[in-house]
């Protein structure tokens, strides 16, 4: 899906999604700055989802190598990579929802699939803090690890199912 096509599904599906949801959102504290950014959430979830199709290794080098560089006429009021940043944290409830509407319908034949989200080496277990409440110690076929496992469902269409 070339740039022009995404970025057209995202901004329709971001013209009915935002005003629900800055709806149903709660108020923010009076003194809160609510300062505005050069990008739409269209352009930050369009670049968010890039990324995955792109072949980079790592967010940073796709946005300040093939972004900055490349996408210039594409992004004309592009922000720096920090500020880009920033502004990833409000795309996560928007890109639920919009992958969430992108599933596709069981035809009969579903495949399934994992894979391991480890949370850190299992040396560190016992002094890992940040999803204490949540990772677990899980065994995978090849060995143990501290973390999470994805699970997809698809169908046979390669149309994304569940997560």
């Amino acid at each position: 899906m070339n740039t022009l096509s995404l970025f057209c599904d995202v901004d329709d599906f971001c013209s009915t999604f935002a005003p629900v949801w800055q709806k149903i959102m709660l108020s923010a504290a009076p003194k809160q700055r609510n300062r505005p950014f050069n990008l739409c959430l269209c352009e930050i979830m369009t670049i968010a989802i890039q990324v995955h199709v792109s072949g980079y290794r790592t967010f940073k080098d796709y946005y300040t190598k093939e972004v900055l560089v490349h996408q210039r006429a594409e992004f004309p009021r592009l922000v720096s990579y920090n500020r880009f940043v920033e502004l990833m944290p409000m795309t996560f409830v928007p890109l639920c929802v919009y992958l969430k509407m992108r599933f596709g319908t069981c035809s009969g034949i579903s495949f399934i699939d994992s894979t391991k989200l480890v949370v850190c080496h299992n040396r560190r277990i016992w002094g890992h803090q940040v999803f204490a409440d949540y990772a677990v110690r899980v065994k995978t076929s090849v060995d143990w690890l501290y973390g999470f496992k994805l699970h997809l469902v698809v169908n046979d269409c390669g149309e994304l199912l569940t997560i």
